[in-house]
């Protein structure tokens, strides 16, 4: 068969030939027919991922995930361990969705990633309820665009978001966003942007996916003067910003603020196993219906090469189409 192959960890994939894939008894083999290309997948293939660190490289498929077709013609989203960016794929048993057939192939492929991004840190780690005001910091990436949507599926009161890029940014707005801060205002004025928000109405969540400075302002921000304050959960799902903050023992001492994260390995086999069962097909579900919408960049596999180091447009995941 064709695949995506990783020789050395840290070059571009090839368009070649591979063996194809060695079906074991809790497996099922997959036409794949689209498959998205994530950070996750380009940390992996760059040895970079705490998931590989320890691992001796092997020629490897690219791709975590991936939507296509079982033998009994089921149309299905599924994960893998050996790759999924080939003509053939070995699909763990207990890691497969069905997909709505009214459901492209190139947006079942992109849209799961952010919803772990996105649901699972709202609803397991922050416990999003109906009435919620949430604060997303670095909303304009695909995962933040989703939150948005999800926020506001789930019924939150108010959502403010941060970010860079202006046009982003602003487009946030038409997705369920009601208020943007920008980044690129100086620390103080944005400090003082977000007070005036949490004071007029007290932020619950915040939705982290940059880390860094931003939330270290953020959380000065937050900062209580020994009365009583409002309780807010952080929860940190990304780092592009840095991967450490300097944090005033003050702020956690006078402030009802929980920080948590939310990323492989943070999650319960229960919380997983709810993943594959009612959020990804809900999440589906709300795409079809038009509740969420998500761009894609589509790519077909033999052009893997030219594409793997090119920006992709913001707002956009990269699909390779097999």
């Amino acid at each position: 068969m064709k695949a995506a192959i990783i020789f050395e960890k840290g070059s571009i994939p090839q368009y070649t030939d591979f063996p194809d894939p060695e079906i074991q008894e809790n497996e099922f083999l997959v036409s794949v027919k689209a498959a998205s290309i994530k950070n996750l997948d380009r940390a992996r293939a760059g040895g970079n991922h705490y998931s590989t660190e320890n691992q001796e490289h092997q020629p490897t498929i690219i791709g975590t995930d991936g939507a296509g077709y079982l033998e009994n013609g089921n149309k299905v989203y599924f994960f893998s361990k050996k790759g999924t960016v080939s003509e053939k794929a070995a699909a763990d048993k207990k890691m497969i969705i069905p997909i709505p057939e009214e459901l492209d192939f190139s947006l079942a492929a992109a849209l799961p990633n952010a919803v772990m991004g996105s649901v699972m840190a709202l609803k397991f780690r922050a416990g999003i309820q109906k009435g919620n005001t949430i604060l997303i910091n670095g909303a304009t990436g695909i995962t933040g665009r989703i939150a948005v949507q999800v926020a506001r599926l789930y019924g939150a009161q108010k959502i403010i978001v941060t970010g860079r890029n202006e046009d982003s940014l602003q487009s946030l707005l038409e997705l369920g966003a009601d208020e943007a801060v920008s980044l690129k205002l100086d620390d103080d004025d944005f400090k003082q942007k977000i007070k005036e928000i949490h004071k007029e109405t007290p932020i619950d969540i915040v939705l982290d996916y940059i880390w860094g400075h931003s939330v270290e302002m953020i959380l000065s921000a937050f900062k209580g003067d020994g009365t009583f304050s409002h309780k807010t959960q952080l929860v940190n799902v990304g780092g592009m910003s840095g991967d450490t903050i300097q944090l005033s023992s003050q702020i956690l001492r006078g402030t009802d603020i929980q920080i948590s994260g939310s990323g492989l390995g943070s999650w319960t086999k229960e919380e997983s196993a709810f993943l594959f069962s009612e959020i990804i097909p809900e999440m589906f579900q709300a795409a079809v219906d038009g509740k969420i919408t998500m761009e894609t960049q589509d790519v077909d596999i033999k052009n893997i090469e030219a594409v793997w180091n090119t920006e992709i447009q913001s707002g956009k995941r990269l699909v390779i189409r097999i």
